[in-house]
């Protein structure tokens, strides 16, 4: 028999994700286009800051985990510069964050101490607030090193890497509420073809698809890179594999064969396009997940990155609104790439410009004319000496050119390694509001 808070919270899964497919509407559409299609509030205009989640160096500042807020409005009297940063106490592999459904919140969390952290980002947009600490993914889940933080109507999807008892690889998600409330957990498939390997998701709600791609575990990403490579046996414990599942049912339906480690996912945003990419890191292959004519979603190669001898490591990739081109940064070669995906099914590269001596992280406006690029991949996978630069820099971008606007070097600032970032603005501060009765969201 099916005890009754199992079955009673798979009902109510299933209600909201029902409702999160029926309300979802291109008013929703967010400002960065690998965010959730229910974060709302929209950043039409110009924005105001980019909030940057830093990795703790020890011995620079105070060491910890941070988040930072930098000023990136033109007309600013601190443009370019940070204007807050908030501290966690910690170090703990801070790597990726996601805004909740009415981007009142940012959830950020590290991938070796599997924190979740909560900011409050609605009260003084300028000036986030840690509010909350989620330290139970492990002891509900099993899995560790959370990874993405999805939205959905009034939830958090928690895409995970790793798993606590072998630090293996296999893994799955965990659904949590926008209290910080446990709800339950989802393992990714090993059978069918699966690997049980995690990294990213992103949904395609007219479609009734969430999408997932594959990384490796905390064995692996937590070791020296130099190290990892000459290991044989660690380099065959990567995810070669993606997932579609059914959004509603929350159930795996096909496992694509996609070699190399295929990690950010972006669905084309354009009205009547049913299409994602990804990029392989290890094998420098963009991939296009689309259905066939027969309706049935397939897998398949589309262009190459770079020259994959060289392992340039394709990291992160920011697909235009109108799903006509997409940015992709390689952590090797320090180069940011535009892709032309007037046609998806044959990527076309039309431009390349190295923006630093290591890049990771790759964010642009909705209206596409501001790119946003950091440095930091891995503490233990960023170069070393003259090479370890740690920095934000902004780029206007005139169809043709990446021209430099700023940069923030955060060594200098002692603020760390500079990973994920998100876009804010002053006028989302009427997010916060006041919860109507019996809604109340108690954060402490």
């Amino acid at each position: 028999m099916i005890p009754y808070r199992i079955l009673r919270n798979s009902i109510l899964v299933a209600a909201w994700i029902t409702l999160a497919c029926a309300v979802w509407t291109n008013a929703a559409r967010a400002d960065e286009t690998c965010n959730s299609p229910y974060t709302a509030k929209l950043i039409k205009g110009q924005e105001d800051y980019v909030y940057v989640w830093t990795l703790g160096v020890e011995g620079l500042g105070d060491g910890s985990d941070k988040l930072v807020t930098v000023d990136v409005h033109p007309d600013s009297k601190s443009y370019g510069k940070v204007v807050a940063s908030v501290s966690v106490g910690s170090r703990g592999e801070a790597h990726h964050m996601g805004f909740t459904d009415d981007r009142r919140f940012i959830w950020a969390g590290g991938l070796s101490d599997s924190k979740i952290y909560v900011f409050d980002i609605a009260a003084e947009p300028g000036k986030p607030k840690l509010v909350k600490t989620i330290a139970d993914l492990s002891d509900k889940t099993g899995f560790i090193g959370p990874h993405t933080y999805y939205a959905l109507p009034g939830r958090m999807v928690v895409q995970a890497l790793s798993n606590a008892k072998d630090k293996g690889g296999v893994t799955g998600m965990a659904l949590y509420n926008n209290k910080g409330e446990f709800i339950t957990s989802y393992a990714m498939p090993v059978d069918g073809g699966g690997d049980g390997y995690g990294y990213d998701l992103a949904v395609n709600p007219k479609k009734n698809v969430l999408l997932t791609s594959s990384f490796t575990g905390y064995a692996n990403y937590m070791r020296p890179f130099g190290d990892l490579v000459k290991d044989a046996d660690a380099m065959k414990r990567f995810g070669n594999t993606m997932v579609m599942w059914d959004l509603k049912a929350m159930k795996p339906k096909k496992v694509f064969s996609v070699p190399g480690a295929p990690l950010e996912i972006r669905w084309s945003l354009n009205p009547g396009d049913n299409w994602a990419v990804t990029a392989a890191a290890l094998t420098s292959k963009i991939w296009l997940v689309k259905q066939d004519g027969k309706g049935e979603w397939q897998a398949k190669e589309v262009a190459t990155i770079g020259d994959p001898s060289k392992i340039p490591l394709p990291v992160d990739i920011s697909i235009r609104q109108d799903g006509k081109g997409l940015w992709v940064n390689t952590f090797m070669d320090g180069k940011t790439r535009y892709f032309d995906l007037s046609n998806p099914e044959k990527p076309k590269q039309t431009y390349e410009k190295v923006t630093g001596k290591q890049v990771n992280m790759v964010s642009q406006s909705w209206d596409g004319k501001r790119v946003y690029v950091t440095s930091s991949l891995l503490a233990n996978w960023d170069k070393g000496g003259a090479d370890n630069e740690q920095f934000l820099r902004g780029f206007i971008w005139d169809g043709k050119e990446l021209k430099p606007s700023f940069e923030v070097d955060f060594t200098k600032e002692k603020l760390g390694r500079a990973h994920h970032m998100k876009l804010g603005s002053k006028s989302l501060r009427t997010a916060a509001v006041e919860p109507a009765a019996g809604e109340r969201i108690a954060l402490h």
